[in-house]
């Protein structure tokens, strides 16, 4: 920025170099400047206002999972930076993935039981989705090869979570495609019931209507959860999973005991090349508004916390999600803080040593140099008070020889060619020339 305005101001000077009042150039200049700074400022204030994020979250399949949806739209859309709008048709798991992918759409509530998708992140998770296994009453429901045999059972639609589940504990069963059909099924509208429904569905107890003539089927007591049951050994192979306890009379006459099964989060999932920002505010706005969904679903939202777990996630955690759960993380620079002080206090004690040590270095050298200050002094004393021709030569000789001695240490590093040593030098020649007058 300064580079730029430097460059204008000269830029101007060199245009109006032939104007003789200079006076007048600079304040015009001056003057310009302001507004370009103005222009600047208020270009940069417009550029910080942002509109509404508009995002699209795919209408999920199950009925009262879209009405979670839509509540969940209405929630934002009143008094937050996003504008949250649902498809117009309703869809499974994994066409949602797909329109996602499609940029159809941007959002997807989804079962944490899908298949991975390297493309797709996960934002949240936003309320558990429970199995239902829902038998007929006067079904054989001793165990769940009993229960299955030669059922029509309805699943869900292909792609589901249901489904994949329900294809998975077949499988695991032995039970082969033809003791066992699928079927259509809406309670509103069909005529035939199915024998078994096997649905991943929020805990709702208005539906109990829908579950008459019906019994929900359990994988044992709630004491065997934690002692290799049944649930424990799906949980384990299935790290998405987690033992969930459906409470007596939740469903009214339809689960008169407690009813083990398993549950599974459902996910508010996305692209991963979505805004980190983006993500980071949506997660925070859901997060605001959990309050207002607690006091309209109770049982879902309670457990939507200031934060949330992610490590079973099916899918990879989006960038902003992750800044999300680290915003309250030391920085690097307070994480190592501490360590950089004692780094700190180390250095400075290590050149206070060397201060230190340079200064006793130098007072050693200076020591020196005055032993030959000593040494020539009393030369030139034995000079002034010699006679005889041989003491003058003693002398010459003595002087000679301390200077061999000073240069032999200078040369050894144990002097200093500093400003003492050039004094010793002028003071020994000085007396080596009083010496040949003599």
């Amino acid at each position: 920025m300064f580079y730029y305005l430097l460059v204008f101001v000269l830029w101007y000077f060199v245009l109006c170099r032939n104007n003789s009042n200079v006076l007048n150039v600079a304040m015009t200049a001056l003057n310009n400047l302001q507004r370009l700074l103005l222009i600047i400022l208020i270009a940069a204030l417009s550029a910080c206002e942002r509109g509404p994020v508009e995002l699209t979250l795919v209408t999920p399949s199950r009925d009262l999972d879209s009405e979670i949806a839509s509540d969940l739209a209405e929630m934002l859309n009143d008094g937050s930076d996003f504008e949250l709008s649902v498809t117009d048709g309703q869809h499974t798991g994994e066409i949602a993935l797909d329109m996602v992918l499609a940029g159809d759409a941007d959002l997807a509530l989804v079962s944490n039981y899908l298949p991975f998708r390297e493309d797709i992140t996960t934002v949240m998770p936003v309320y558990p989705s429970v199995l239902h296994i829902a038998y007929r009453i006067g079904r054989d429901a001793s165990d769940p090869t009993s229960l299955l045999n030669g059922a029509r059972v309805f699943a869900g639609a292909p792609g589901s979570a249901s489904r994949l589940m329900f294809d998975r504990i077949a499988g695991r069963l032995g039970l082969s495609s033809d003791q066992y059909s699928y079927m259509e099924f809406d309670a509103d509208t069909a005529e035939t019931a199915p024998d078994v429904i096997i649905i991943f569905a929020p805990i709702s107890p208005q539906e109990s209507t829908r579950l008459e003539g019906y019994r929900l089927f359990s994988f044992g007591k709630p004491s065997d959860i934690g002692s290799g049951s049944v649930v424990d050994a799906a949980a384990l192979l299935n790290p998405q999973l987690r033992p969930f306890v459906i409470p007596a009379t939740t469903y009214g006459a339809a689960n008169e005991e407690p009813v083990v099964t398993v549950a599974v989060d459902k996910y508010l999932v996305s692209r991963a090349d979505l805004d980190a920002s983006v993500v980071y505010d949506l997660v925070n706005a859901v997060r605001r508004i959990r309050p207002a969904l607690s006091a309209t679903r109770p049982g879902l939202f309670g457990q939507l916390g200031d934060s949330f777990d992610v490590n079973s996630s099916t899918f990879v955690l989006h960038a902003g999600a992750q800044s999300f759960l680290q915003r309250d993380e030391p920085t690097v620079y307070e994480r190592y803080s501490g360590v950089a002080e004692v780094l700190v206090t180390l250095l400075i004690g290590v050149i206070s040593a060397s201060f230190a040590l340079f200064r006793i270095l130098k007072i050693r050298r200076k020591n020196r140099i005055d032993t030959f200050y000593a040494a020539a002094l009393a030369i030139r004393n034995e000079l002034t008070e010699a006679d005889a021709e041989e003491d003058v030569y003693e002398a010459i000789e003595k002087m000679q020889a301390l200077q061999d001695e000073a240069f032999a240490q200078l040369v050894d590093e144990k002097l200093s060619a500093d400003e003492s040593f050039r004094i010793f030098i002028t003071l020994s020649n000085d007396i080596l020339d009083q010496a040949s007058k003599r």
